[in-house]
């Protein structure tokens, strides 16, 4: 039988790819979040350094954690369904969503089994954050492992063009061309949004700076989602809104005619970190039918610290890392809230900054019902969402 022409589309897989985990998660969630019930894995509350919160969500306690598993469950199915396993993005995004939800996971498993404990330290997952930042900078920066990895020719290794301009050939038809760029030109890189050209392109002993910020930007990501993930629906909203700008751009440029109209560099093969970023869509909007307020489940680290990541090895490979920081300013918010919370506390004699951090619990500190915050969070992330959608243009 044959498959039919429009399945091997990105725009197509996209859409099947979100609606795949979409229904998934939809559909199992109920069944998904009994076991947990039977397995008690209930929701743990901060009482040390925010006590309020113990009164706040007295009615968390019980609610299952560990939902992580469904949604990442349900990307890894549209992944295997829809991706072109021969795309080295496929694997990469695979490698992240399995590392960091085994982390998560143990994370959570750990809070739960064993009574008052905190989990995996902070420290043991910061290692282990930046070794899968580590490994994916390495063989995009080092054209040595590339090619490595891409021995037995059953990957190709990614590649770019840019100044894409449409030339006639002599038999009177046009194509598309550019310069073709390797994966390490085309990783060193550097965009701002609402510019044309790189503003950086890192060169010699400069590939140290760029394997760092890449460290820097997945392990980033992965707590910043972690920290949003304090309210029923808040992260698993805001997420969506991040995804879709990504998945846009990564559509976009996989295709060269849009690429040269947009002024973006094209990425080969992009078009599947769009479907998984879909896939994510979808799995975070079936997973938000019961995490709505009031939450049936939480995602928990399994959950939040893989879909940082995701959406950080994401915003690496598409070269829109800045881009990610603009349209993920709610995650960049409550990171520097926790940020600017402990340093005050540790150089100005215990005093804080924030009635409670993260942000949004320093809102429900003055008041404000949960809903509230989290619909008004929501709705600055999708204006920053459209304000990053807007550069594609006005550059």
């Amino acid at each position: 039988m044959k498959i039919p022409v429009a399945f091997a589309y990105s725009s197509t897989r996209m859409l099947l790819a979100a609606l795949t985990s979409l229904l998934f998660c939809i559909f199992l969630g109920p069944r998904f979040i009994k076991i947990l019930y039977e397995l008690k894995t209930g929701q743990s509350i901060r009482v040390d350094d925010c006590p309020m919160l113990a009164q706040l969500h007295k009615k968390k306690k019980e609610t299952p954690t560990m939902g992580g598993i469904l949604i990442l469950t349900s990307m890894i199915i549209s992944l295997f369904l829809w991706m072109d396993l021969r795309s080295v993005f496929t694997w990469i995004l695979l490698l992240t969503t399995i590392w960091l939800g085994i982390l998560g996971g143990y994370d959570d498993f750990l809070k739960m089994r064993l009574k008052n404990s905190k989990g995996l330290s902070a420290k043991k997952k910061f290692i282990l954050q930046n070794l899968l930042g580590l490994i994916i900078a390495l063989f995009l920066f080092c054209p040595s492992l590339t090619k490595t990895f891409n021995h037995g020719k059953s990957f190709s290794s990614p590649s770019a063009k840019e100044q894409i301009t449409l030339v006639k050939k002599e038999d009177g038809k046009s194509e598309y061309a550019g310069t073709t760029l390797t994966t390490q030109e085309y990783m060193s890189r550097y965009f701002l949004p609402f510019f044309k050209e790189p503003i950086v392109i890192l060169k010699g002993a400069g590939i140290i700076f760029g394997i760092l910020f890449t460290m820097f930007v997945i392990t980033g990501s992965s707590n910043a989602v972690n920290l949003t993930d304090g309210l029923d629906g808040l992260a698993s909203g805001c997420v969506v809104m991040a995804a879709g700008v990504l998945g846009l751009f990564a559509f976009l440029s996989n295709n060269l005619e849009m690429s040269r109209y947009l002024n973006i560099i094209y990425i080969e093969e992009s078009g599947e970190i769009a479907v998984y970023l879909f896939a994510l869509m979808g799995a975070c909007l079936g997973f938000l039918w019961y995490n709505g307020y009031p939450a049936q489940v939480f995602m928990g680290d399994t959950g939040s610290l893989a879909l940082g990541g995701v959406l950080g090895v994401s915003a690496v490979l598409l070269r829109r890392e800045v881009l990610f920081a603009i349209v993920g300013g709610i995650f960049v918010a409550e990171t520097l809230s926790v940020i600017l919370q402990v340093g005050s506390y540790k150089l100005r004699n215990q005093k804080r900054v924030f009635l409670c951090a993260p942000l949004h619990h320093h809102f429900e500190y003055k008041g404000w019902p949960e809903t509230k915050v989290v619909l008004r969070f929501w709705i600055i992330g999708l204006i920053l969402a459209i304000f990053g959608i807007a550069s594609l243009k006005f550059q």
